[in-house]
């Protein structure tokens, strides 16, 4: 234990170090019988990967630290450092204890870097477990359970979503708050922390820079609604509403949550338990455009297309320049066009189906007109957001718009 302590202390071992270190462990696994003597095998373990990254040095790269963080050692990391916090705490002696609160401080950015890359491979189910580790090291950081949460919901691991989110629920995470930003230097990614002393210290020691603050709404609708969710796909109707109806005693008037009631009854397709809802909203905020938005999307998820169109156009009225209202009121217009076409291509060259034919194409050209305006007003608020330039272009060719498609193609 001695040579173990000797080497972990060493701000940049060797390769010779990293074999005399594994060599050690493995001695001491066998007579490491007694309670003490266990915890700090376990503590030396987990700590293999931190002496593998200090000797490779500020070039690790990604895959790297993956490979050395990898979700199963991050949680194996997570139990052994708060077994030895919590047996320090019992003898009375510090011997690691500090060193670990560091330890965590300077592990958590990586470790989240870790969870954000599996993440960005599609690899969901593991960036949540690594994140859910993340919040086991340091649990004042509720955000990082949350993002685990919805992660495993991404890996469609359902069980793990929901655990995640009942501990949110006991917690009674509300996510409500500022979130504290700063860009990590060395990977130009954004990182989020604690509270603002603490971002701000790391601007000072110039690991990070470009500091922000973002006001961050409560979740508490969307953790009560993907509770019920996953309830309902797991056919446990009863427990679905029973956990929203909780909610809403609790926040009787939180319009996310009598949203996340109303669409539950929505998929129930009990239409006047929803509609009740849904007036219950509006009466609280009749000038919402974000509750007409979702309202709209509410509607859009559940195949109601005439409940979803009155809803975005409200949102629209509301604010003529809602981004978002204007194109998915636009998509939502062009899902007419699918049935029109498969009439199309199923008629024949009769003289009949000839002039069905013509029918069915002066509809398409009055959808697609009646689209136009919201599309072209949603480019020009976001010119640079290519989905809507792609929906213009191909609504532009539709109606043989030949001069509108050039000009804008030439902009992609």
């Amino acid at each position: 234990m001695k040579k173990l302590k000797k080497i972990y202390d060493k701000e940049t071992p060797s390769a010779n170090d990293l074999v005399e270190y594994k060599a050690n462990l493995d001695k001491l696994a066998p007579i490491a019988t007694e309670e003490g003597d266990k915890i700090y095998y376990n503590f030396y373990k987990v700590s293999t990967p931190g002496i593998e990254m200090a000797i490779l040095g500020p070039t690790a790269n990604p895959s790297q630290l993956i490979k050395l963080f990898n979700p199963k050692s991050i949680e194996e990391l997570a139990i052994a450092y708060n077994a030895t916090l919590e047996y320090e705490k019992k003898v009375g002696k510090k011997v690691y204890t500090d060193e670990i609160v560091k330890d965590i401080n300077s592990l958590k950015p990586i470790l989240v870097n870790v969870a954000v890359n599996l993440g960005e491979a599609k690899k969901f189910k593991e960036a949540g477990d690594v994140l859910y580790s993340v919040y086991q090291l340091d649990k004042k950081d509720q955000d990082k359970l949350y993002y685990a949460a919805s992660y495993a919901v991404n890996g469609l691991d359902y069980d793990k979503a929901l655990s995640y989110y009942y501990e949110l629920k006991q917690i009674n995470y509300s996510g409500e708050g500022t979130i504290y930003w700063a860009t990590n230097k060395a990977s130009g990614k954004e990182e989020t922390f604690n509270t603002k002393n603490e971002r701000d210290i790391f601007v000072k020691t110039g690991t990070h820079e470009k500091p922000r603050d973002e006001k961050a709404e409560s979740k508490k609708g969307e953790i009560y609604k993907n509770i019920a969710l996953i309830l309902v796909d797991k056919g446990k109707i009863d427990e679905a509403k029973a956990a929203v109806s909780e909610a809403r005693k609790e926040n009787p008037n939180d319009n996310s949550l009598i949203l996340t009631e109303a669409d539950l009854y929505l998929k129930l397709n009990d239409m006047a338990t929803f509609t009740k809802l849904v007036n219950e909203a509006l009466a609280n905020d009749p000038n919402n455009k974000v509750l007409y938005f979702n309202l709209g999307v509410t509607s859009a998820d559940a195949n109601k297309l005439e409940e979803a169109e009155k809803h975005y156009k409200k949102a629209i009225e509301i604010d003529p320049n809602y981004f978002d209202a204007l194109l998915n009121l636009s998509e939502l217009k062009l899902r007419n066009d699918v049935p029109l076409v498969d009439a199309m291509n199923k008629l024949g060259t009769s003289e009949k189906d000839n002039k069905r034919y013509e029918i069915l194409k002066a509809e398409r050209e009055k959808n697609f007109k009646s689209v136009l305006p919201y599309l072209e007003k949603a480019v020009e608020l976001q010119s640079d957001n290519e989905s809507a330039k792609k929906t213009l272009l191909s609504v532009y060719n539709a109606l043989e718009m030949t001069d509108k498609y050039k000009a804008l193609k030439s902009k992609i």
